[in-house]
């Protein structure tokens, strides 16, 4: 038994020896090696297009080497399990995705108070009938119920419009001519002269309606309404 036992290990001894599977061992070797730190490089760039923490890339591929040549590719399904399932670029075009979609949902108009579809020409919901539109009183195209001027013809529609006035009633009263008065003062003394207090009373009456003049304190008779005394 033991010279059988003998024999086996000289032929393996004679096998291993040869140049031959010894360079092959050393190949094998080599590969393995090669396959470690590939995976270990795999770990650390799969991880940056996973995350954007800076550390964790060194820690995949640090988990790798430690795991040395022969059990690395256990490390490496540990690593598939653990790590992030979606990339940072799919993630991104994820959020564009639904962004997209909301954005499209969003210019979907509808009616505020029965939430149904409704057009954006609509002035009112035909289902609930609220209103949806009103129309421009400028140029008669739609705006909305929230515009504070008309974006067509550029109305606004919370400044009312300034009334026109008759420039006739802004003139002020044109005062009476000095000869004017000066003839109805002096008509007015020939009549008083003449012994003629009514003649004198009407002529006062005349001058003081059609002159307007304010009273004061040096001519009270000259207040509307005063007549000089007979």
């Amino acid at each position: 038994m033991d010279q059988i036992f003998g024999e086996i290990g000289k032929a393996l001894a004679g096998f291993f020896g040869s140049p031959i599977v010894q360079l092959a061992i050393q190949a094998i070797v080599i590969y393995l090696i090669i396959l470690w730190l590939a995976g270990a490089y795999w770990a650390f760039r799969d991880m940056q297009q996973r995350t954007e923490n800076p550390i964790l890339p060194y820690v995949a591929a640090s988990f790798i080497i430690i795991f040395t040549p022969i059990f690395f590719p256990l490390a490496i399904f540990v690593y598939k399990i653990i790590r992030p399932h979606e990339k940072i670029g799919e993630v991104y075009e994820r959020n564009l995705a639904e962004e997209a979609l909301l954005a499209e949902v969003e210019t979907i108009k509808t009616c505020p108070s029965c939430s149904r579809r409704v057009n954006d020409e609509w002035i009112i919901c035909p289902s609930c009938r609220t209103r949806l539109n009103r129309v421009c009183a400028n140029c008669g195209r739609l705006v909305g119920l929230d515009w504070s001027l008309c974006a067509w013809c550029g109305k606004d529609f919370e400044r009312a419009d300034v009334a026109s006035y008759d420039p006739i009633a802004t003139e002020m009263p044109k005062p009476l001519d000095a000869p004017s008065t000066a003839a109805a003062v002096a008509a007015a003394t020939a009549a008083s002269a003449a012994g003629d207090p009514p003649a004198l009373r009407s002529a006062s009456r005349s001058t003081t309606l059609r002159g307007a003049q304010l009273p004061s304190p040096q001519n009270p008779s000259s207040a509307p309404g005063s007549y000089p005394e007979p």
